[in-house]
This record gives structure tokens, sequence and C-alpha cells, in this order.
């Protein structure tokens, strides 16, 4: 998953960040409110972990700015407050899940995942289509029942074909959940690992679809 985290808390951000990379995901990082108001603005996230208390907007504004532009993007909000009142008032403003300080990693990707599943219409944490299974709770990856091994790249790439079976996945949209706002490597790369991919699922699985981008089909040439 690409995840957008807001956390002014450089400690805890960098702890979170860190945390969420080894499992995995992409991960963008911001520590003000007013530039977090803007942050899904034309950039597709699978989530965001939001703090409450930060500088230049509060967490609960810039949530209500995010819904009431109708930003649908699934958010778990960071608050260090236990009253129940608080927790209505979150879930009422827009939040999709909470976490009560000090976050517990492993409870964060869990809920993370559920968002995700929630989002993307599926009950539980494996994806399948056309043979390939994939497992986002311990990151496995069958063909035709068959284990296979793929690096993370690989297995970001084919989670969010999966995630739309059928469907065209824009190159763009995948090179932003694998490296965000960081700069990617050379063009060619992204070609490299596609021929990759199609290498350990096989490749009449992965269709290109000319200018527009990718898709997992249930067969014929590619």
């Amino acid at each position: 998953m690409r995840i957008l985290v807001v956390e002014d808390d450089e400690v805890l951000g960098d702890g979170l960040c860190e945390g969420l990379r080894q499992d995995g995901h992409t991960i963008d990082w911001l520590l003000d409110g007013r530039i977090a108001e803007a942050a899904l603005e034309g950039e597709a996230f699978d989530a965001v972990v939001l703090d409450l208390s930060l500088p230049g907007r509060t967490g609960i504004q810039v949530l209500k700015h995010w819904r009431d532009t109708h930003q649908t993007t699934p958010v778990v909000v960071l608050t260090a407050y236990e009253a129940q009142w608080n927790s209505v008032t979150l879930l009422d403003q827009g939040a999709d899940d909470y976490l009560t300080k000090p976050v517990d990693l492993e409870e964060l990707e869990a809920r993370l995942r559920a968002l995700a599943r929630r989002a993307n219409g599926h009950s539980d944490n494996r994806l399948s289509h056309c043979g390939i299974s994939l497992d986002r709770s311990d990151r496995r990856v069958w063909v035709d029942g068959t284990p296979v091994d793929l690096s993370a790249h690989e297995f970001m790439v084919l989670e969010a074909l999966l995630e739309r079976p059928g469907r065209v996945v824009g190159r763009e949209q995948l090179e932003s959940r694998l490296y965000g706002w960081n700069e990617g490597p050379e063009s060619n790369s992204f070609h490299v690992l596609i021929h990759k991919l199609r290498g350990h699922v096989g490749a009449h699985r992965i269709e290109t679809v000319r200018g527009l981008g990718y898709r997992v089909t249930d067969g014929g040439a590619s």
C-alpha cells in the first residue's frame, strides 16, 4: 500500500514510517496540517495515518476538509485522548478508525489492511484471480497453488493489479504506489520490473494496455 503519514512528532513519525516501510509499504510523511490538507488533491493513497495535534491545522480540521471536499481515502486517526466523546467525534467527522497513543505498530498495520480490504470490496486478506492468489497479511503469493517468491516491488504491483481484476491500472498509479514522492529509478527499470513479475506469474496473466497501463487477465497473449 501507499500510505500518507501526517505526524509532527519526528521521533514517533520516523518510527512509524520505518516500521511500515519494513512491512513493504510505500510511505510519504508530512509534519504540518496545512500542507496535509492539499495532500490528497491529485495524489492516490491507499490509506492515511493522521495525528490530531498538528501545527498549521489540527487533525480534526484536516479530516473535515478532506471529507468536505469528497476525499474518500481511508483514514486512521492517532489520538492521545481516551474520552468517549472524542472517539464519537472522530468517527462522525469521517475517520474510518482510530488508535490511542502509544501506537502498537502491529495493530496499526492490521487496521490498515482491514481498511484496504473494505475500500476495495474484499472480505479478507486474500486476493485471487486467474490462478494467482496473494495474501496481504503474510505477503505470500501462489500461482496455480505453487508458492512463488516476489520482491517487495513485484508484490506491490501484483497487489495493485489484483485489487482491480480485469481493470486497467495506469503506470503512473503503479509507480506512485512504488515510489511515492521519492524520485523513482530510470524509466526502463519499470519495464524490467513488469517483465520479472510476468516471469513469476505467467506472461499471459499480465496484459499491457498500450497507452493506459496494465491489468491481470484470464489468459491470452500480452
